[in-house]
């Protein structure tokens, strides 16, 4: 369950007219605090974004499913192939995962580290997601953070970029 505060930042993201990515991003930034704070650990960077995303969705916020036409089709032509029996059956009736099953979960995932958390995997996490996008992209992305930025933000922004330039100057 997400903290209250994530809740109404993501709230507030979305008054404020900002794309669900950002929204989704109050959830992923909880997790990533979870995880560093040892109460339960992830393998990777990209999981760790990836519970958070599951939670962000799960509390409402419409953010896009990557390759989801993919696996339905898969599981349609699964069950196609394969007769339907009655454990089966009574399988997808209790659909609620056993308490066992739950705290075995709980375990295994407090028994990984914190490192996929630090700031180094996710530096590295998030270089490698921007290499895969076009430059087109980016810039369209970087445009639309401005329109909801404000003045105040774009001040800040424009002091921070002046700030890289010169450190990569010298």
């Amino acid at each position: 369950m997400p903290e209250k505060k994530t809740i109404r930042r993501a709230q507030a993201d979305k008054r404020a007219g900002k794309s669900a990515s950002t929204q989704a991003g109050e959830f992923v930034h909880e997790e990533i605090e979870h995880v560093r704070e040892g109460k339960h650990g992830a393998r990777s960077a990209k999981q760790a974004i990836a519970i958070g995303l599951s939670k962000a969705r799960r509390a409402g916020v419409k953010v896009p499913k990557k390759g989801v036409a993919k696996k339905k089709s898969a599981a349609k032509s699964a069950a196609r192939k394969r007769p339907a029996t009655k454990k089966a059956a009574s399988r997808k009736a209790s659909s609620e995962t056993t308490a066992t099953r739950k705290r075995a979960a709980t375990r295994a995932l407090k028994r990984e580290g914190s490192g996929s958390a630090s700031k180094t995997a996710l530096s590295r996490q998030a270089h490698g997601a921007a290499r895969k996008r076009s430059a087109s992209s980016r810039s369209a992305a970087a445009k639309k953070a401005v329109r909801t930025k404000g003045a105040s933000g774009r001040s800040a922004a424009a002091k921070k970029a002046a700030r890289t330039r010169a450190r990569r100057a010298s």
